[in-house]
């Protein structure tokens, strides 16, 4: 996956997200949509995970495509 197809999950998952959000206004979410919310925003941090990779793989003079996905215990127990 090159940075342009990243960024386009990217959108695509936010754009997701953002319309589940707006389906329900003043109410809350069903569990089942809470759980499919957390599920984008999980894959939205491995996205950018990603990316970032990529993006100082290519500053070191790496190659970008050896960065891969880390699972999902990796990226959600970053310090913000």
């Amino acid at each position: 996956m090159d940075d342009h197809e990243v960024l386009a999950e990217i959108r695509r998952l936010t754009d997701e997200e953002h319309h589940i959000e707006r389906s329900h206004p003043g109410e809350g979410l069903s569990p089942d949509e809470l759980e499919h919310v957390r599920a984008i925003e999980v894959t939205l941090d491995q996205c950018w995970d990603l990316l970032n990779q990529r993006r100082a793989r290519r500053s070191a003079g790496l190659d970008p495509d050896a960065a891969g996905v880390r699972p999902a215990s990796v990226v959600e127990n970053y310090r913000q």
